[in-house]
């Protein structure tokens, strides 16, 4: 008996809605087109769907995204870094409350109960019309370090999947794996476990334009943003796989409808409208990006980050923050459009010899990153900046003082900074000698609003 049978994917859209109208109305009229020749449909998101850029992601904590994807009838999603580090465990666990799909994620356990979260799965077992079934699994990037600070508590892919895949082929005919993991982690799967058909891929941004067969498995990936969408064609003879080929289609390519860009512009309007309702406190005068300025908005910010890891040095860089903050009401629509990045504050000991070498990465990197694109790892801005530390001073002799004591070599240092200064290769001080402290709580918009928000009420119960 021989079947078609058509996977369609998307993946790391991360809140690039304005594809959406052009994604939504491919996925659904290809499903519609198959179904008319008889071409049984499954659709797939391979995580990052989200993004806390986007402003109505951050006013809804990714929930209006559900809705979106309830729209085109996902058959199973999994999930990317973006849903479960880019929220707190309690946001994370509400996210798909009216999800009208399947979450997949095999490899992470919520650390309070040791089980999988109420709203995920190990597997998917789809039947098709002509009784083939096809077994779905989802597995995210295990970020050992920091996902366990969130309440999550992530496993190796090799320590779930021999087990996953042994129970599933005494069940199922054809196996597809949603693979939050990168390209490279794909190829070694494809390598290692002959019984995987299928790898979706994600993470990496990797775009397969036709798959890339590797180990007798085919790997498929639609690259990132929702700049294109996948495509399988599946011929299967008696139940089992007998040719594959994978497309991808560029999503600007397709068709613009006239109500479209409406669409487009009420969906970013409600997130600025629901971020504008909440107030943190009220500015006297504007706070600027310039270092010159009387009010500059990088002390705004090392004030913030003092508050919060409870430090009296910091180390913190001009380029997070993308607008001035004008006088009077500071919103979170304000916050968020000036600090939209996924990064989080740490805290660092260092000793004084390890200080002064951060110190002279610092001095050796800055003309180069003063002007720097910087991509991923939480950065959600342009360039870099100059980067300023606050309660560190150096003499022209290039003697250090913290609070006006030069620095020892074996005294120790408590630093207020970013997560994301750890993760970037230009500071491996902080990394390799830095006992550190990742906050993975509140993002660093978060931070800066309670702190605007704190001092708001002291200065009015003052006042009053």
């Amino acid at each position: 008996m021989r079947e078609e049978l058509q996977v369609l994917h998307t993946n790391d859209l991360h809140s690039h809605l304005e594809r959406w109208p052009k994604i939504r109305r491919f996925l659904t009229n290809q499903r519609r087109l198959a179904k008319r020749k008889g071409i049984e449909t499954f659709t797939f998101d391979i995580g990052d769907a989200l993004d806390r850029q986007n402003a109505l992601t951050e006013a809804t904590m990714g929930q209006a995204n559900v809705d979106l994807m309830n729209e085109v009838h996902y058959d199973a999603v999994t999930i990317g870094n973006n849903e479960d580090l880019g929220m707190n465990h309690d946001a994370l666990n509400r996210l798909y409350t009216h999800a009208q799909f399947p979450v997949l994620v095999a490899n992470l356990t919520d650390a309070g109960s040791g089980q999988l979260p109420d709203w995920a799965f190990e597997k998917k077992i789809l039947t098709t019309t002509a009784g083939t079934r096809v077994g779905v699994l989802g597995l995210t990037a295990p970020f050992i370090l920091t996902l366990p600070l969130l309440g999550w508590l992530p496993k190796e892919v090799d320590a779930v999947l021999p087990q996953l895949l042994a129970d599933l082929h005494k069940q199922v005919d054809v196996i597809i794996l949603l693979s939050h993991l990168g390209l490279p982690v794909d190829r070694y799967l494809a390598d290692r476990y002959s019984d995987i058909d299928l790898i979706l891929g994600a993470h990496t941004h990797h775009l397969l334009p036709e798959g890339e067969w590797w180990s007798g498995t085919l790997l498929a990936a639609a690259g990132r943003y929702g700049e294109h969408l996948g495509k399988i064609h599946l011929t299967l003879v008696d139940h089992q796989v007998l040719s594959a080929q994978a497309s991808t289609i560029k999503t600007d390519d397709l068709p613009s409808l006239p109500d479209d860009q409406g669409e487009i512009d009420a969906l970013e309007q409600r997130g600025h409208r629901l971020l504008a309702k909440k107030v943190f406190a009220k500015l006297e005068a504007p706070y600027e990006r310039s270092l010159g300025a009387s009010h500059r908005v990088i002390d705004l910010g090392v004030a913030a980050l003092k508050w919060y890891t409870q430090t009296d040095l910091v180390m913190l860089s001009t380029g997070m923050f993308l607008t001035d903050l004008p006088a009077g009401e500071v919103t979170a629509d304000e916050l968020h459009t000036m600090l939209p990045h996924a990064v989080h504050p740490m805290r660092t000991t260092l000793t004084g010899a390890d200080l002064k070498r951060l110190v002279q990465e610092v001095h050796k990197n800055q003309p180069y990153l003063v002007n720097h694109r910087v991509h991923g790892m939480g950065f959600r801005g342009d360039t870099f900046g100059q980067v300023l530390f606050d309660g560190l001073r150096e003499d022209a002799q290039g003697t250090l003082y913290v609070q006006d004591i030069p620095v020892e070599d074996c005294r120790v240092y408590r630093l207020g900074t970013l997560e994301h200064y750890m993760f970037i290769p230009y500071f491996p001080t902080l990394e390799i000698a830095g006992k550190n402290e990742l906050m993975y709580q509140h993002v660093f918009r978060e931070v800066v609003g309670a702190y605007l928000a704190k001092e708001s009420k002291e200065s009015g119960e003052h006042d009053s």
